[in-house]
């Protein structure tokens, strides 16, 4: 397998894409989507990476992960293969389902985090697949405003930026250290973030999704694929 351009370390976010081989479709019907899924969480979360944000559109996806070890391309490329070995059986064909090794850029700055979601979140409607971003069950917008109750990605990696004032104030006044701490392990999903500032959290964020104008593509144009 040839080296990589962009090494993946360890601790650092990365914006991981690929596509159907010809720009042909990646997943053909919901039980494709659903079985993608599943491979992620078998293959890939936790013990490879975070699954900050995700999408699945017809002929790519595109991720948006923390790496958790050194292995993370072994897992990425054991995930392509199984994928690709169940689609081939399913519909009785040969060859490759992607358009070679997934892609990778490094997000070395956490501010991107935010408006790489976004980008992320609003494929469907720039495709025009759907009319709302929570209608498109194959991402994970639907986990990010609280209208569904996923384990797989991790939402307060990016929410916890839009309430980050509030979670200080309440570190340091609210409450004592250790009732904080406790407070932050009842929820898997969004660690770092107490119940209380939930709500205030998706709906900034859902507010943030819906003010978007293409101008801010600036913000993350480098982190993004041609």
């Amino acid at each position: 397998m040839p080296r990589r351009t962009v090494p993946l370390t360890a601790g650092e976010y990365y914006h991981l894409y690929n596509r159907g081989h010809n720009r042909a479709r990646v997943f053909l019907d919901k039980e494709n989507y659903v079985y993608f899924l599943q491979e992620l969480r078998r293959y890939l979360v936790p013990d490879h990476a975070l699954l900050v944000a995700y999408v699945l559109m017809p002929n790519h996806y595109h991720m948006l992960i923390r790496a958790c070890s050194a292995t993370l391309s072994r897992a990425m490329q054991r995930l392509g293969i199984s994928y690709t070995k169940s689609i081939n059986k399913r519909y009785d064909r040969t060859g490759g389902v992607f358009q070679g090794a997934f892609q990778a850029k490094h997000v070395d700055r956490d501010e991107y985090l935010l408006h790489l979601s976004r980008y992320i979140h609003l494929n469907p409607l720039r495709a025009r697949l759907v009319e709302r971003a929570e209608h498109w069950a194959f991402s994970s917008y639907p986990e990010y405003v609280g209208l569904r109750n996923g384990t797989l990605p991790r939402a307060d990696e990016v929410l916890a930026q839009l309430v980050e004032e509030r979670l200080t104030h309440l570190r340091q006044h609210g409450r004592r250290r250790s009732q904080t701490s406790e407070v932050f392990k009842t929820s898997e999903v969004c660690s770092r973030i107490p119940p209380e500032l939930l709500p205030e959290a998706r709906a900034r964020y859902r507010a943030f999704v819906e003010a978007y104008r293409p101008s801010e593509r600036r913000h993350i144009e480098h982190l993004l694929f041609p």
